[in-house]
């Protein structure tokens, strides 16, 4: 079988390294006869490159694309829902003062995000570089400047200390500062280092460890709680029976960096298996498909997963 394709968005130069990658991806040929693109093939794998070379001339001429966005867009091509994810592949929903745009890039992201949109409590688990934390973080401080909030409270367990700070050198301040430095990074990314000071230095912004939750009332807050996997059942319940009024709470681990003492079940496993049958939260899982990060973590993961299987 053979398709034409004639009218791109992209230039030829740019359009002939997609080709090249989307030929060797689908077993096609594809040439360029000095007017167009001409795919051939199985015919089944010719509509399926065709989709997959229009829906990356579509998306990187809107925004910047690299290798994994690459890689991933023909894996959904070949599995059929590439449609489905064009659907909602220009939701942006937040622009940082770069002029960034922060979207789902994945279709388990926009899960994510729809679903804390939508819920008082989100529980999500999947692997580094997912965008766990960042797309928390980023719709924590949507809330913020639309007003949903008044104020953002993030913590995490310091569980290499053991939530015992004390030894550690330096004011209080000094000692938590390590564990929270990913948190501090995606703040200054998303608000500004100037503007996100300003709010961490008025209140409006909180970042604490988790041991400093126990005893409060989180009320009129966006809540995240990162690092989850290495929270215990008794710290995780202590943690989300702070959840007040006109409260979101958004909880974020990965199984596969689980810190706690042999023997110690893991507070997020223990919650997903509680609560996955409550009203008003949302558990969310993303996987190795959804590493937006370097391509290569992607296959880092795999590869761990495949040895622990062995």
């Amino acid at each position: 079988m053979e398709e034409r394709i004639e009218q791109l968005r992209n230039s030829t130069q740019t359009a002939g390294l997609y080709a090249s990658r989307i030929a060797g991806f689908f077993d096609v040929s594809i040439e360029h006869d000095g007017n167009g693109f001409v795919i051939t093939g199985d015919t089944k794998e010719v509509l399926i490159a065709k989709d997959a070379f229009l829906a990356l001339d579509k998306l990187s001429a809107d925004s910047e694309i690299d290798e994994t966005d690459i890689q991933y867009l023909m894996n959904l091509a070949r599995d059929g829902r590439l449609e489905e994810f064009l659907k909602t592949s220009d939701e942006v929903f937040y622009m940082t003062p770069s002029g960034r745009a922060v979207k789902p890039r994945t279709l388990g992201q926009r899960l994510y995000v729809d679903s804390l949109k939508r819920s008082e409590l989100v529980i999500c688990a999947g692997p580094a570089g997912t965008g766990k934390t960042f797309l928390g973080v980023a719709m924590a401080v949507k809330a913020l400047k639309s007003r949903e909030v008044s104020r953002i409270i993030l913590t995490r367990p310091a569980i290499e200390a053991g939530e015992r700070l004390g030894f550690l050198p330096g004011d209080i301040e000094e000692k938590v500062n390590p564990y929270m430095r990913p948190i501090y990074d995606a703040l200054s990314a998303l608000l500004g280092q100037e503007m996100f000071e300003r709010y961490y230095d008025k209140g409006v912004i909180e970042v604490s460890p988790l041991a400093f939750m126990r005893g409060r009332n989180l009320d009129d807050c966006f809540v995240l709680l990162d690092e989850a996997q290495n929270t215990t059942p008794e710290q995780m319940k202590m943690f989300l029976t702070r959840l007040g009024v006109n409260c979101r709470a958004c909880v974020c681990g990965d199984f596969t960096q689980i810190d706690l003492p042999k023997g110690i079940e893991s507070g997020l496993k223990d919650a997903i298996t509680v609560l996955k049958d409550v009203d008003g939260i949302k558990i969310v899982s993303l996987n190795d498909s959804d590493i937006v990060r370097n391509s290569l973590v992607a296959r880092i993961v795999k590869a761990y997963e495949d040895a622990r299987q062995r």
